[in-house]
């Protein structure tokens, strides 16, 4: 069904303008149908999932957005154990429970994530010590520019730190995806500090996979990162800056300068291919933007119980959230000289320079 509205009905966010139609995909075959139709057709696509890693300027798109509602879970199994599939559009944490209630574990560090099954593997989602990329089979794939749908292997993706080479383009359209799961409801092992403490468990071990989901769903909905319609806290597109990623001829010098602005707090610092990683949230409260930033009267702030998420407090514009987002990011740099860089797929704005 085609209609015109505003995109910000399909964001977490609740922001973006209006684009020329929208119609919805709740079946496999109806998605394929309908992008190859209006690509052979000229109209320009915005395919949106779930919408929680989605910045859609004011102006909204001239074209066609296409929402993914495809749902549906299998469980398999092969030479190398379980695994579930699911459609693209499938709710991500329904998923999540949905693999847990059936005796498995794999997926539970990842449970709340606000977003669709399909959208993982884009950006290489991550929480909790524990990454798509840990536990992907494979990906369904779209070609749009010859119409080939075939299965995809994790390696073609070149999956890395919250990226993959199916982000920022739009030449395929991911369908389902497959991901490896646990035998008898064991957790993968718990990689995070914060988390391994809260569950009484040694950094490294395995546990109940109910378990582990309880308490990460009850850590995120301490940081806001619960979708909660009645909670502004939440209308929010997640952790908004990535974590920086510090090349090992530079850590030593971005740290000196880190502990001359800050004194002698330890900083939060990470093992990472390449250099070493920082705590983008932690940055940015010690580069003065505390929870709540600017003030309880601002359109768009800082989450009240999480740096790293900028959110609309109900009458915001995108323009005032890329506002907020381009000051945190100027003053992380400027106190620090490290370079934040924007999580989220921006349609039609930019983070202003």
């Amino acid at each position: 069904m085609s209609h015109v509205q505003p995109l910000s009905a399909f964001t977490t966010l609740r922001l973006g303008g209006p684009a020329d139609a929208v119609v919805e995909c709740t079946r496999t075959a109806a998605l394929i149908d309908t992008v190859t139709s209006l690509d052979r057709a000229g109209t320009p696509v915005l395919l949106i999932g779930g919408g929680s890693n989605l910045v859609i300027g004011d102006d909204g798109f001239a074209g066609t957005a296409v929402v993914v509602a495809t749902e549906g879970v299998e469980f398999g199994s092969d030479d190398a154990g379980p695994y579930v599939t699911a459609q693209a559009g499938t709710d991500w944490d329904t998923l999540v429970a949905a693999t847990i209630d059936a005796g498995f574990g794999g997926l539970e560090c990842l449970s709340g994530i606000p977003g669709a099954a399909g959208t993982t593997p884009v950006q290489n989602v991550g929480a909790y010590g524990v990454e798509i990329s840990d536990l992907l089979r494979e990906v369904r794939l779209l070609d749009r520019a010859t119409g080939d749908v075939r299965w995809v292997r994790p390696e073609e993706l070149a999956l890395a730190y919250r990226t993959s080479n199916l982000k920022g383009r739009d030449d395929h359209v991911v369908l389902a995806v497959s991901l490896r799961l646990n035998v008898d409801g064991v957790s993968a092992p718990i990689a995070y500090r914060e988390l391994a403490r809260r569950i009484g468990v040694q950094e490294g071990a395995t546990t109940s996979a109910s378990q582990v989901r309880a308490m990460v769903l009850e850590l995120r909905r301490g940081k806001g990162m619960v979708l909660d319609p009645d909670d502004h806290d939440t209308w929010s597109a997640g952790s908004f800056f990535t974590n920086p990623i510090v090349a090992d001829d530079a850590i030593d010098r971005v740290l000196e300068r880190i502990a001359a602005a800050v004194g002698d707090a330890p900083i939060p610092r990470f093992p990472a291919d390449g250099g070493s990683k920082l705590s983008a949230g932690w940055l940015i409260e010690r580069a003065g933007f505390t929870r709540g930033y600017p003030n309880e009267d601002a359109a768009a702030r800082l989450s009240t119980k999480h740096t790293l998420a900028l959110t609309n407090r109900g009458a915001a514009t995108t323009a005032d959230l890329l506002a907020l987002a381009a000051t945190v990011r100027d003053g992380v740099l400027e106190r620090f000289g490290v370079d934040l860089h924007p999580e989220p797929v921006f349609v039609n704005c930019s983070l202003p320079r």
